[in-house]
């Protein structure tokens, strides 16, 4: 005599994807990394020097709700650096002490962000997207936990090639003060 499995018997195999939130505290300088609403990492980072704001061309971190639209780098040695989100296959010296440099380097892995909140971070002159924002790592390592950005959110290469294989596209991402 065959068996047939039923619709509700296959459901119980299949594993049920994990919900990740990201939230961004710009007062702690912090990541969060949530999995069913239990924090389960949690990482420094470095908004922007500037402050926080969504107009273009302020070089701000815009607040409110976003996704991961995009991710850049995989498979892109640690320390290699993008022009234009154009990987280039040379390292870059990683600045261990607080020195701010003329340079903004986006390194190892770049998460694109796009706002979720029309008129506020998406659309006009206040898009996310179009204004470039990225989670990403920074050849200025010593500057991570502090305000040291030029709108994007810095992470130290380590951490933010952990998140880029951990988290899938669409990831909430909500930044707040």
């Amino acid at each position: 005599m065959k068996r047939y499995l039923s619709i509700f018997s296959i459901l119980l195999c299949i594993p049920l994807q994990a919900e990740y939130l990201i939230k961004i505290s710009i007062e702690e300088q912090r990541m969060y990394v949530l999995e069913d609403n239990r924090i389960i990492r949690s990482y420094p980072i470095s908004s922007s020097v500037y402050g926080e704001g969504q107009a273009e061309n302020s070089f701000k971190t815009p607040l409110g709700k976003h996704n991961i639209k995009t991710k850049i780098g995989t498979n892109v040695e640690k320390y290699n650096y993008f022009l234009s989100r154009d990987h280039v296959p040379t390292k870059t010296t990683i600045i261990h002490d607080q020195t701010d440099t003329a340079d903004d380097y986006i390194t190892s892995r770049i998460m694109w962000l796009t706002g979720l909140e029309e008129g506020f971070n998406r659309g006009g002159k206040v898009d996310s997207f179009k204004r470039y924002i990225y989670i990403h790592g920074t050849h200025e390592e010593g500057l991570i936990g502090q305000k040291a950005s030029h709108g994007c959110i810095r992470m130290f290469n380590h951490d933010v090639i952990e998140l880029f294989e951990l988290i899938p596209l669409e990831t909430l991402v909500d930044i707040g003060v």
